[in-house]
């Protein structure tokens, strides 16, 4: 979640957050780490990336990048979804084209992981809205890492989706300089 153009550098393209989204046996959840940076230095540790959204908190969202424009695509999507109820997908397809099209909306850096309890997709700034064949998402700078260890973990057979989520996201954050292991759980 820090506030950074994207850099040739940075191949992940994000620092400063991970979001993992996992679906299993009918479950969904979704973590986030805490950790807030800005450059070098962790600003806060406890920042609440996931949450839940839309009419009786019926999705789940979690945001990486700048943290002002996450939010704006927060509050974009829940009108999305006011206007367009139970159907994420049309929801977020409809954010995707005002994202891509507006001159302002056009400037936000950040990437979003969002699901319902019956599908998870990642929205991104070029007008993506990109569903999981395998039901797994990791976003932000430890995501790679996160997305890793869960798609491994998903051949572990009594793991839940909360469980897998909860390793997965504890092996990013001893991989990832930017990810911290103060995990906020929201699960469908």
């Amino acid at each position: 979640m820090q506030n950074t153009t994207l850099a040739a550098a940075d191949p992940i393209g994000w620092h400063g957050t991970t979001i993992l989204c996992v679906r299993r046996d009918g479950k969904v959840t979704m973590a986030g780490d805490g950790q807030v940076s800005m450059g070098q230095t962790i600003v806060k540790g406890n920042a609440r990336k996931v949450r839940r959204i839309g009419a009786g908190g019926a999705v789940i969202a979690g945001f990486a990048g700048a943290t002002a424009d996450a939010f704006t695509l927060l509050e974009r999507l829940e009108s999305k979804l006011e206007r367009y109820p139970n159907q994420l997908e049309r929801a977020c397809v409809e954010l995707a084209k005002d994202w891509r099209t507006d001159r302002y909306l056009r400037r936000l850096e950040a990437l979003m992981a969002v699901a319902d309890k019956d599908r998870s997709f990642t929205l991104t700034g070029n007008g993506d809205v990109l569903e999981p064949e395998d039901g797994v998402i990791g976003i932000g700078s430890g995501g790679n890492y996160a997305l890793a260890a869960a798609r491994a973990l998903m051949d572990v057979p009594d793991l839940t989706a909360e469980e897998i989520a909860r390793r997965s996201m504890r092996i990013a954050s001893q991989i990832c300089v930017y990810t911290n292991g103060n995990i906020i759980i929201e699960s469908l």
